[in-house]
């Protein structure tokens, strides 16, 4: 079976969206055209995907639905059907000093600060060592392999393998690896404020 999703190389769908917006709206095809100066024909054209629109239509078509033509290109993102898939090699990745321990970033950029989620690798003897974070703070780390002792202040807990740890992170705290073989683990970052 074809695929209906569009390429990453291939232009959005403009007209897809300008009909769902018309009729969001209750517009009719000539309301549209009247407001926004463009022909019905053209109209009908475009939002059966048979002719692209200039930059200075699309332009026109936005302010009717009284959109900037970054707020209309970014809604054609909300209204393709899309499942995007990092590869291993897209995934931004921090190494600590002297390889002690690796953490991939896994959550997306747009929610950096608020709500953050990382795959941490910590090497044998390894620890990744953190000062406060915004106050309200909290980090959960569910381990899957190994064993860590985290540090917060002046406790200590010790975390196994299927065991998760919730923690305030507005204070000084440490994850090092307690054990003899490397720990995989899986890191989320609730940020206060």
């Amino acid at each position: 079976m074809a695929s209906t999703l569009p390429s990453p190389d291939s232009p959005p769908r403009i007209g897809q969206l300008i009909q769902s917006l018309r009729t969001e709206r209750g517009m009719t095809l000539e309301d549209l055209s009247r407001i926004a100066g463009v022909s019905k024909s053209m109209l009908s054209e475009i939002e059966r995907d048979k002719a692209n629109p200039t930059i200075a239509v699309t332009w026109r078509l936005a302010n009717a639905f009284g959109m900037g033509l970054d707020q209309l290109f970014a809604s054609t993102l909300d209204t393709e059907p899309a499942i995007q898939v990092m590869n291993i090699h897209e995934t931004p990745t921090l190494n600590g000093p002297q390889s002690n321990y690796q953490l991939k970033i896994l959550g997306p950029m747009h929610l950096a600060g608020k709500f953050e989620w990382y795959g941490l690798d910590l090497a044998v003897a390894g620890a990744l060592c953190s000062n406060a974070h915004d106050p309200g703070t909290e980090e959960h780390l569910t381990v899957y392999e190994g064993e860590v002792t985290i540090e917060q202040g002046t406790h200590q807990k010790t975390v196994k393998a299927g065991e998760t740890a919730r923690y305030r992170a507005d204070i000084d705290h440490a994850i090092r690896n307690a054990g003899e073989t490397p720990v995989r683990a899986l890191l989320v970052v609730i940020h206060g404020g």
